[in-house]
């Protein structure tokens, strides 16, 4: 595959064999059949990442082969948003006869919204000054005048330069509701927006039945959180990164949503304090004993759950797991299943034409 040609003819052969796999992968767990949640077959990806290789009067976009290391220029991308596609050469053609937005401009990456917004981060082996500020801004106008809803950065070693903010405002359909989403510069969000919103409809569907409280570890931006927090009573939820934090909170005003706590710790924080085995100040005013938690939502890094965080998420009747490593998940659930069992198992295809899968699976306590 190139990355200006998608296979989309071996798109459904891909996708069975994930299917073979994952349900080879989960046997040992007698898990159900996973529900296949297909993914657009192209233009899926909301954001992307390119470097900028300099010839001559010229400059492109390039990715390296993983394998071979060796260079291929990018034109064009499939598999990027048709906002991506857009933006690749407009800001190209600003850049490349402008000294001060050129000159050792290194990178290129692109935050891109199904509610056609973008954020546009222009990375630099050099120091950004005044001119490089006045030249982006020019930039920035031309590209708003043409239509592009449009965020400039420039970013360079402990520099950071934001012509207005660096953020943008997802808009994504859900059962039916539009859900606000703040997604930050430089922070995780989901790439692939439609899988996203799958995975957030089959998560509300898996706990409609669900009673009590929901723990949620490692939050995000409040992805998870706030299209749950519907189906319980009250949603405490963790998560580390400050600008996640920031915009979880953000999204629970926008969203109307006045039952979700947002708490910035981490997964293995969070484990220390409800073992009694360190106190957090963060936590004055909270009273964790209060909440009545029966469900408990993980959606760990690929290295999954360690093993503290593995034990707590144990004791709870229900555990709802989004893995992006089915081989971690299944490594966890190797000690999960000693006291659950899987309900429900699904496929989430966030990664096309690639070997990687996202799942999630529904734990009931046996």
């Amino acid at each position: 595959m190139t990355p200006e040609h998608l296979p989309t003819e071996q798109y459904e052969a891909q996708l069975a064999e994930k299917v073979v796999r994952l349900q080879s992968m989960m046997t040992p767990f007698s898990a159900p059949v996973p529900e296949v949640f297909r993914s657009p077959v192209s233009h899926y990806r909301m954001r992307a990442e390119f470097r900028i290789w300099h010839d001559g009067d010229d400059l492109y976009h390039i990715i390296f082969d993983q394998q071979t290391k060796s260079r291929i220029r990018v034109d064009s991308f499939p598999a990027a948003s048709d906002l991506i596609n857009a933006l690749m050469p407009a800001i190209l053609n600003g850049v490349r006869g402008n000294r001060a937005l050129r000159q050792k401009l290194f990178q290129i990456d692109y935050l891109t919204t199904m509610s056609n917004q973008a954020v546009v981060s222009l990375l630099y082996h050099r120091k950004l000054d005044d001119e490089w500020r006045e030249q982006a801004a020019t930039l920035r106008d031309a590209l708003r005048d043409r239509g592009f809803n449009i965020h400039l950065i420039g970013r360079a070693t402990k520099t950071k330069i934001e012509l207005d903010r660096d953020y943008i405002d997802e808009r994504l359909p859900v059962a039916g509701k539009e859900m606000i989403y703040r997604q930050v510069e430089n922070s995780f969000t989901q790439p692939n927006a439609a899988m996203n919103i799958r995975m957030l409809e089959w998560a509300q569907d898996v706990t409609q039945e669900s009673t009590g409280d929901l723990l949620e570890l490692y939050c995000g931006n409040g992805n998870f959180s706030l299209a749950l927090a519907g189906n319980f009573n009250r949603v405490l939820a963790t998560e580390i990164a400050k600008p996640s934090v920031a915009a979880a909170q953000y999204n629970i005003a926008a969203n109307h949503i006045d039952n979700v706590q947002i708490i910035r710790m981490s997964a293995e924080e969070f484990t220390q304090a409800m073992n009694g085995v360190r106190e957090f100040h963060r936590l004055r005013g909270i009273d964790l004993k209060g909440y009545q938690c029966e469900t408990i939502f993980v959606d760990p890094p690929r290295s999954g759950l360690d093993d503290d965080t593995l034990r707590m998420v144990q004791t709870y009747p229900r555990i709802l797991y989004i893995s992006c490593n089915p081989q971690t998940l299944c490594e966890n659930l190797q000690t999960l299943a000693q006291t659950h069992r899987v309900e429900r198992l699904a496929l989430f295809d966030q990664f096309p034409y690639t070997h990687h899968m996202e799942c999630g699976v529904l734990l009931t306590r046996r």
